[in-house]
């Protein structure tokens, strides 16, 4: 038997309810597995927790969480709080601090959904984008003076450290060499002219210890164009922080919306715990309707199980994922459908329990 701790933080918006759908997925892999147990501890922190408290989690939560195996998260944000202050005092810490330097998201045009880009199907539509995730643009450094007078500066440090960059490079050539040996690398550095540059220089250096993998390195706004129309040529996508966070909501787009997407926050070492989660936000005009698409979180808990070395089972969450689609009988609103997000999960979690029979999970 094996047992995993995790951590579940809902959050905010629509985060219980998709993440209630995802639990009930991890019951039923637990119940079809039989080898397999979760010890899930519940914190209701984010919003609401910082109009009581002042902070967004305890000032001892991240030390509260560290032993955990995995956290699953759902969404953070309120009209009633800054944008910056849900962001900075709750999931950047937790990427940050564990060192989950890896968000990985698949970008997969699932079967029984149509892209918008009408001449692409399923087929042109699989890749995955490696987003690095603890520095770059998303760095807690610079600051504003002289505010409210004319002179009022503001100022946001990018940090690139070659660790850093070294570390997530590795990773998405070791992955590229591993599926189609093809890797997409974003940068800008015909115009950003310092951390550009060294992120280019050390694309060159580690590709020549992975001899195999075609490497081609593509200016931001060209890649978010070829994206839209050339997806096909795409297997792994890397790029820094900013970079991949802008690619992956697009990629989204073209593959039936930010209700689908999946992402993983990963400290590979898993010298610290590891973070799943839907990429939408937590869509407070839908909360509390019961409407929202629990797909992107229930996907997420499969990539959770590539991640605890369970793929089959992540592979059997994703064919559960696009059998209910194929169906076309439930649907959330947001695919066209009057499902609601229980009946959505629900729909999910029977068909996984009708191809696991005659599996070995």
């Amino acid at each position: 038997m094996q047992h995993f701790s995790m951590a579940v933080i809902p959050g905010d918006g629509i985060g219980p309810e998709v993440t209630n759908e995802a639990l009930k997925m991890i019951k039923m892999v637990e119940e079809l597995h039989g080898g397999i147990k979760f010890y899930s501890e519940h914190f209701e922190w984010g919003c609401d927790y910082y109009l009581k408290s002042g902070r967004m989690m305890p000032e001892n939560g991240l030390e509260i969480l560290k032993d955990f195996d995995v956290l699953l998260f759902g969404a953070v944000g309120a009209k009633t709080v800054p944008d910056y202050i849900s962001v900075w005092e709750l999931i950047l810490p937790i990427r940050q601090k564990f060192q989950q330097y890896v968000n990985l998201r698949p970008i997969k045009l699932l079967r029984g959904l149509e892209s918008p880009l009408r001449y692409k199907n399923h087929e042109d539509l699989d890749f995955v984008v490696i987003r690095e995730n603890t520095e770059g643009e998303y760095f807690n450094s610079g600051g504003r003076v002289h505010e409210g007078t004319p002179y009022e500066l503001a100022m946001q440090n990018s940090v690139f450290t070659r660790f850093g960059t070294e570390r997530i490079l590795n990773y998405a050539f070791t992955l590229a060499e591993k599926r189609k040996k093809n890797l997409a690398v974003a940068t800008k550095s015909n115009a950003i002219n310092f951390t550009m540059p060294f992120w280019d220089e050390l694309v060159k250096e580690i590709s020549g210890n992975y001899p195999g993998v075609q490497t081609r390195l593509y200016h931001i706004d060209a890649l978010a164009a070829y994206f839209v129309s050339r997806p096909e040529e795409f297997d792994v996508v890397v790029g820094s922080n900013l970079f991949g966070d802008i690619l992956t909501d697009l990629g989204a787009a073209i593959v039936g919306g930010l209700g689908i997407s999946p992402s993983g926050n990963i400290n590979p070492e898993r010298a610290y715990p590891s973070m799943f989660e839907p990429i939408h936000g937590s869509a407070p005009d839908i909360a509390g309707k019961g409407i929202a698409n629990p797909i992107a979180s229930i996907w997420s808990v499969g990539l959770m199980m590539d991640h605890l070395g369970h793929n089959h089972i992540g592979k059997l969450i994703v064919d559960s994922i696009e059998a209910v689609l194929v169906d076309g009988k439930i649907r959330t609103p947001d695919l066209g459908g009057t499902a609601t997000t229980v009946e959505m999960g629900e729909a999910i979690i029977s068909k996984m329990a009708q191809l696991a029979v005659g599996h070995h999970l």
